[in-house]
């Protein structure tokens, strides 16, 4: 589901997978910071 949210926003965050967890990190490496895009990208991610 992830994947599919950061292919339609084509913003890509990191994904950290390990026994029970999961980790998403988003972050714009071209500003070296958080851009609106992170933010909306979180914002849905968040909803599922």
């Amino acid at each position: 589901k992830v994947g599919k949210i950061a292919e339609r926003e084509n913003h890509h965050p990191d994904i950290q997978l390990g026994w029970g967890y999961v980790n998403i990190t988003t972050y714009t490496h071209a500003i070296n910071g958080l851009s609106i895009n992170d933010f909306i990208l979180a914002a849905k991610i968040n909803k599922i």
